[in-house]
């Protein structure tokens, strides 16, 4: 297996990487610190000192750390519908202004991507509770660009 080959260009001001791996194709929407930060790591990964395993090529180390940048928070992905509850639920988030974990866009349809979050009544994909202290993410409420940080 080949390292594989990586095309990145600027779409909708984020950062699209076209990654080639033998002959396999994948799109990847980043922002610019993401794209920086996750170069770093690659650079890091293909040379030493990574966490992968071993014996995985080099091309199987970059398909590793590319689809595991999920937007995710304990195994929910952190887009779709979201149902506003009191008690139990699955996420209990702080509302802050500055230095969040994740920028969240209200949508009324289509929450496909990270930080995209569609109100509902019932079958939400998870819930949601407000709480001032101790929560598990805090989020800043967006009009645009939403996404982890």
């Amino acid at each position: 297996m080949g390292f594989g080959n990586i095309f990145p260009t600027l779409h909708n001001k984020k950062i699209v990487c076209r990654v080639l791996i033998d002959s396999e194709e994948a799109n990847f929407y980043f922002t610019k610190m993401k794209a920086l930060f996750l170069i770093a790591i690659l650079l890091v990964a293909v040379h030493g000192g990574s966490s992968v395993p071993h014996d995985y090529t080099r091309g199987q180390v970059l398909k590793h750390l590319l689809l595991s940048g999920e937007c995710s928070f304990e195994g929910i992905a952190l887009h779709g519908k979201v149902k506003i509850v009191t008690s139990f639920p699955d996420i209990e988030i702080k509302v802050v202004n500055s230095f969040p974990d994740i920028k969240v866009k209200w949508v009324q349809s289509f929450p496909d991507d990270c930080g995209e979050w569609q109100v509902v009544e019932s079958f939400p994909d998870f819930t949601i509770q407000f709480v001032e202290s101790f929560p598990d993410l805090e989020v800043e409420f967006v009009e645009s660009f939403p996404g982890m940080n």
